[in-house]
Formats: C-alpha cells, sequence, structure tokens
C-alpha cells in the first residue's frame, strides 16, 4: 500500500450521520474488484445517482469536491458491516484520509490496512471543519502523521491520537502482507533450524 507521510487535500464535507458502509459501497457492488473498469463509480454510488445513472444532489458531484482527497464526516463514519470494500473504493478515488468523530471500529482497521488514515476529532471540530470546507469551496486540510497533525483550511492545528503500531504500519506502507514478510529472514532460519533438529522425522 502506499505510503503515508504528509498529505493535502481538497476537504469533502458529508453530513451525514451514521454514514454506513452500504452507503459508502452498495452490497451489490461487491462481486466487483478493485482495479476493475469503473470501480471508482461505486463511492457513494446511491447517494449520487438515481436509477437511470444521472447525478443527483449530493456533494461529491459538485466541483470542486467531487477533485477531494479528504472527507469530513459526521459521527460513527463507516459503521455496518465488514466490507473492506468501503476502503477499497475510496483508494480508487485517490480518497487518502477521513477525519470524523467516531468510526466503525471494522472499518477504522481496515482505512489503516489500505494507507487511509482514520482521524478521530472531537465532533465540534469536525463540525467546524465541515463549515468552513461548505463556506470555502476547494479548501485544502493537511496532514503530518509523524507530528500527528491535522491543519484546517483556517491554519487551525489539530492534533490526534493514533496507535504507534498503527502510526508505524502507515508510515512505513505496510499492508498485512508486508508486515508479515518483514520476519522472513525469521522464518527461513526457523525452518532451517527444524529441518537440522528434527530433518528425522
Amino acid at each position: 500500500m502506499q505510503a503515508f507521510t504528509t498529505f493535502r487535500g481538497i476537504g469533502i464535507p458529508i453530513d451525514v450521520v451514521n454514514c454506513d458502509t452500504d452507503q459508502i459501497v452498495p452490497a451489490r457492488f461487491l462481486r466487483h474488484s478493485f482495479g476493475d473498469k469503473g470501480y471508482e463509480r461505486y463511492l457513494f454510488h446511491d447517494l449520487r445517482f438515481d436509477r437511470a445513472g444521472q447525478e443527483k444532489d449530493f456533494i461529491y458531484n459538485t466541483p470542486p469536491y467531487r477533485d477531494g482527497k479528504v472527507i469530513v464526516a459526521d459521527l460513527n463514519w463507516g459503521c455496518g458491516s465488514s466490507r473492506e470494500g468501503a476502503v477499497t473504493v475510496m483508494v480508487a478515488n485517490g480518497i487518502r484520509a477521513v477525519i470524523a468523530p467516531s468510526f466503525g471500529d471494522i472499518n477504522y482497521n481496515n482505512c489503516m490496512k489500505h494507507g487511509v488514515l482514520p482521524v478521530r476529532l472531537p465532533r465540534e471540530v469536525c463540525d467546524e471543519l465541515r463549515q468552513q470546507l461548505h463556506d470555502r469551496p476547494g479548501s485544502e486540510i493537511a496532514f503530518d502523521l509523524q507530528a500527528q497533525t491535522v491543519t484546517g483550511p483556517s491554519n487551525t492545528v489539530y492534533e490526534f491520537e493514533i496507535r504507534e503500531f498503527d502510526k508505524n504500519r502507515m508510515l512505513k506502507g505496510l499492508d498485512d502482507i508486508a508486515m508479515t514478510r518483514q520476519y522472513d529472514t525469521d522464518f527461513t532460519s526457523f525452518e532451517s533450524q527444524h529441518e537440522k533438529e528434527y530433518g528425522w522425522l
């Protein structure tokens, strides 16, 4: 996965409480995989498009938000099912971070596994950030993962908490497989020693 160190991108205010994984990517699209042609279109599909496939009045359809790379959400972002597609569909759209007062636990961890930084900030801060993004379309939000800071459109700096394990894996761009491959030498050494000691088995 792509490492996350510092990042700056246009913010997208999503004013939906309990925006669940089915709103992020409807279940009927889960048979499709990351990299499939048109996969990026499934993000917020039923909020963005009507039955005829025409765009509805939804913020992600509106310039410059459609080019946004940072979601600022309301309470309980990513609740619902455990589907990883709710994160990979964001990756397909170049979204690198989500700021919210709270997350569905599995969605929070899935973000970490795919290089999308999930940041918990107080609800009043998230409300303020979303209002700034509404008032000043195209405003950017900046992140410094090493310093654990977010800088909003007003240049106010906010600190956030993250587990050291998660911070390390994101800084290095390590998905689950890459995390395991760090121990390849240990595995090889063990197998060699095991063969010497128990080759007779």
